[in-house]
C-alpha cells in the first residue's frame, strides 16, 4: 500500500471514527433525558401511593387542569414507567453497539497508524 493511499484510508477511518463518538455522545444524553424522566415518574408514583382513593388529582392538559380518577392516573404513570425502561434497555444496548464498534475502529485506526509510519520510516531509510 502506498504512503499516500494509506494517508486517504486513515483519514476516512479516522473521520468514521469521529462520527461514531458523535452517535455514542447523542445516546448517552437520550439515556440521561430518559433517567431523569424516570426519576420524575417514580416521585410522581410514591406521591401518588401516598394519597387516600378519594384524593383530587389533576392532569394539566394544554392550558387547562383536567379531574382525573387516581386508578386512571396511577395506571397512566405505571405504563409511562414501563415504556422509559424499554426505551432505557433499548438505548443501552445501542451504546454497547456503538461502544463496540468504536473500540473495533480504535484498533484498526492504531494498526493504521503503525504501517503508515513504518512505510514513511522505510521510505526515508532508503532514500
Amino acid at each position: 500500500m502506498d504512503p499516500q493511499n494509506a494517508q486517504k484510508q486513515l483519514q476516512a477511518l479516522s473521520e468514521e471514527f469521529q462520527g461514531l463518538q458523535t452517535e455514542l455522545e447523542v445516546l448517552v444524553d437520550a439515556r440521561q433525558k430518559l433517567e431523569s424522566q424516570q426519576q420524575e415518574n417514580e416521585g410522581v408514583q410514591t406521591e401518588f401511593a401516598q394519597l387516600d382513593d378519594d384524593s383530587n388529582i389533576y392532569k394539566l392538559v394544554g392550558p387547562v387542569l383536567l379531574k382525573q380518577d387516581k386508578t386512571e392516573a396511577t395506571m397512566a404513570v405505571n405504563s409511562r414507567l414501563e415504556f422509559i425502561e424499554k426505551e432505557i434497555k433499548r438505548i443501552e444496548g445501542e451504546i454497547e453497539a456503538t461502544q463496540e464498534k468504536s473500540e473495533k475502529m480504535r484498533s484498526e485506526l492504531i494498526q493504521l497508524q503503525s504501517q503508515a509510519q513504518q512505510q514513511v520510516a522505510a521510505a526515508s531509510a532508503s532514500a
